[in-house]
């Protein structure tokens, strides 16, 4: 990856936003040989926070030559437990979920962010035809043959295809004039790392409680990463408990299975919502990653679906490029949003059901609850399903990376 210096006047498409997802997009549509542009600032990753990267992240990671550059600091996660913490009279039995099951080694690997983004950087270096402006967009204007992008520099860059991966207050996603639902949950997250006497044995438990779930997600060594989802108020008060009452707090939530804790520096609190655009795409611009949805850190599901996002956006944009079509052009961009419409809707609407059922106090949908997790513990293939398209939708084709030449077009 070049700097500005070695602009160029125009670009196949220009990715806004430097995240795990929007250097994904990068990476992958240079690597398919678009001239690419991304806007981003050159920032140290700030916090400690984890992603539990699922199967098909990971092999698109691996695609992009990504992934061996940290497989070595991520954790295995080879079986999942869902516990009822509720205390509730009506209550749903333990469900075990075993890669294995499924002929799988492992069902994903759990990373911390920062490392991942190391990576990243590290391979986006490495591209001729990716060109780094490490400045922020100030505007994007979509014109009918191009897109223009002026960044804080004073400069502008025109593209053909502007990705948008500028977060949830994506300046792209309003110059598309592209509106958003939103939900809040009042709810809220309250994220930090422990130390734990007891191995975590590559097992990753959540505990459901009547204010949220709350996960221990194995990190390498005797380490897990806390994901405490619960109350606003509630979650103000843990965030705000020394280092030894959280570990106590933690301890006693975790029922003592990881044995001793410790609490590690670094805690991140955050309010929950749903967010979910009318279109993913529209006026050549494409959304990735937060800019096109946000939902609860449940069932693992926000950046697993950022990096199918930058799949879909670099195999799509391959695909046109190979026909001699416009990759911003609105046939491509419908492609695009037909493409990620059906994935992103299903699973919004399974992560929002299963928070609702586990927050209701009416007795019939708890009930429906504890005999709907029943049913996937007690019955094979239904438990096998739910575990295959936990990992990705199964009616979602794998994207085809062929090997293209890279360089500037």
């Amino acid at each position: 990856m070049s700097d500005a210096s070695a602009e160029r006047e125009g670009y196949d498409v220009a990715v806004v936003g430097g995240g795990p997802a929007g250097l994904a997009a990068a990476i992958a549509l240079a690597d398919a040989g678009a001239s690419t542009a991304l806007i981003a600032r050159r920032a140290p990753y700030g916090d400690n926070r984890t992603t539990a990267l699922l199967g098909g992240s990971v092999d698109f990671l691996q695609r992009l030559d990504v992934w061996r550059r940290c497989e070595d600091k991520a954790a295995t996660l080879r079986e999942m437990r869902l516990v009822d913490d509720t205390g509730r009279l009506i209550r749903a039995p333990e469900v075990k979920f075993s890669s294995e099951e499924i002929g799988l080694d492992t069902f994903g690997y759990n990373i911390e962010n920062r490392v991942l983004m190391d990576a990243l950087e590290e391979r986006a270096a490495e591209l001729a035809n990716l060109i780094r402006f490490d400045d922020e967009a100030e505007s994007v204007i979509h014109r009918d043959a191009h897109a223009l992008v002026r960044i804080r520099q004073g400069r502008s860059l025109s593209a053909h295809l502007v990705v948008g991966a500028d977060g949830r207050r994506s300046l792209c996603r309003k110059a598309a004039g592209i509106a958003v639902k939103r939900r809040d949950l009042n709810q809220a997250a309250l994220t930090f790392n422990i130390a734990h006497a007891r191995s975590h044995r590559s097992v990753s438990t959540e505990f459901h409680s009547p204010y949220g779930p709350c996960v221990f997600v194995p990190l390498p060594g005797d380490r897990s990463s806390v994901v405490w989802v619960t109350a606003p108020n509630e979650a103000e008060r843990l965030m705000a408990l020394s280092d030894d009452e959280l570990s106590e707090a933690a301890e006693r939530q975790s029922h003592s299975i990881l044995g001793r804790v410790s609490v590690e520096p670094g805690r991140h609190l955050f309010p929950l919502a749903i967010e979910q655009p009318r279109q993913f795409a529209k006026g050549r611009i494409a959304l990735v990653g937060e800019a096109a949805h946000v939902l609860p850190p449940i069932g693992a599901q926000g950046l697993n679906m950022g990096l199918r996002d930058a799949a879909d956006i670099a195999d799509i944009a391959r695909e046109a490029m190979l026909q001699g079509e416009d990759p911003g052009s609105p046939q491509v961009l419908t492609r695009f949003d037909s493409a990620r419409r059906s994935d992103v809707a299903s699973r919004t609407f399974v992560i929002d059901m299963a928070n609702r059922s586990l927050l209701s106090d009416f007795l019939p949908v708890q009930s429906l609850r504890a005999a709907g997790l029943h049913l996937i513990g007690a019955i094979g293939p239904l438990r096998r399903l739910a575990m295959r398209e936990g990992l990705a939708p199964s009616w979602r084709p794998a994207p085809q990376f062929k090997e293209t030449p890279a360089g500037p077009t």
